[in-house]
């Protein structure tokens, strides 16, 4: 009986010790959870209310603007006509041009990273690509200005404010948020699958564009939308570059305006029907952010 009562108490002892739970812990427990929900909340919170207040600034849009002056050509305030048509066209083309030009450079730069560099080259490389994320907007505004924009006006005959410098401004800067999410999306494919190629005898190169690539195109794509997103909200770096004149250019080397731009432009003397116009535009905005994070959602939910 000794002997059965000693085997049992060893085994008895750990089963007691997982059963208590201090009352302090679960209280500490809870109150976390609490805490966490309620940071999650608050997210959720702060969306909705920019949201509607930034609607409810606009709301003289729908009433007395109205939405035929709203999204027409014109964008002259002091003449009673608030369209931001041409706006709209400046945004999309200093963005379509800025992924055009930064979509390469980043798609290729974490390609390079990830599939031949040594890691000393990595080493000094991908700290210098972090460090573009770190960089302030004005300070690539200067950069745009002084270094860029008399390169381009040296070959388009023109001041340099517009689009063209934008895209080099631009394109600069959407490259480590192109370069760290394709590494990210480059780096989850299995070694496996490259082992697999290089077993059936298909070169790195062969590798690279016809496995890995296709294999993380949803990665890639997703680092692209993001980068879009980027494009479009910059405001200070845009609008020391593209001149800010708010019509439909002529070429890309002509000055032209952004809604970002415009915004930050008028906003600090605006007021009445003005700065509600203004307030629909941060609306519109709103709504493509909107759109571009449900594509990543998509895009995402469709890889898992």
């Amino acid at each position: 009986m000794e002997d059965q009562t000693m085997e049992e108490t060893p085994s008895a002892a750990p089963k007691r010790e997982l059963a208590l739970v201090s009352h302090a812990t679960y209280v500490k427990e809870k109150a976390l959870r609490y805490l966490f929900f309620a940071c999650a909340f608050l997210a959720v919170v702060t969306v909705i209310l920019i949201f509607a207040f930034t609607t409810y600034s606009a709301f003289p849009v729908f009433t007395d603007i109205g939405l035929a002056n709203f999204f027409s050509l014109t964008w002259a305030p002091s003449e009673g006509e608030y369209g931001i048509v041409s706006l709209l066209a400046g945004s999309g083309l200093v963005t379509v041009g800025a992924l055009v030009m930064g979509v390469p450079l980043g798609v290729g730069t974490a390609v390079y990273l990830v599939e031949i560099a040594s890691d000393r080259v990595r080493k000094i490389i991908s700290p210098a690509v972090d460090l573009l994320a770190g960089i302030p907007s004005i300070i690539y505004g200067f950069f745009g200005m002084v270094i860029i924009r008399p390169f381009v006006a040296q070959i388009s005959d023109g001041l340099g404010f517009g689009a063209l410098t934008a895209w080099f401004v631009l394109a600069i800067m959407i490259v480590p948020t192109i370069t760290t999410l394709t590494m990210d999306a480059l780096n989850s494919i299995p070694m496996g699958i490259r082992e697999a190629s290089y077993a059936m005898g298909a070169t790195k190169w062969q590798t690279i564009y016809k496995v890995v690539l296709p294999a993380a195109k949803l990665g890639i794509v997703d680092a692209i939308v993001l980068g879009m997103g980027r494009a479009i909200g910059e405001t200070m770096a845009v609008l020391m570059v593209v001149g800010n004149a708010p019509v439909i250019p002529s070429s890309i080397a002509s000055p032209i305006s952004t809604l970002t731009s415009q915004i930050a432009l008028d906003m600090s003397y605006s007021s009445g029907l003005h700065r509600s116009a203004l307030f629909g535009m941060g609306v519109v905005l709103f709504i493509i952010s909107a759109a571009l994070v449900g594509i990543v959602r998509l895009i995402s939910k469709k890889r898992r």
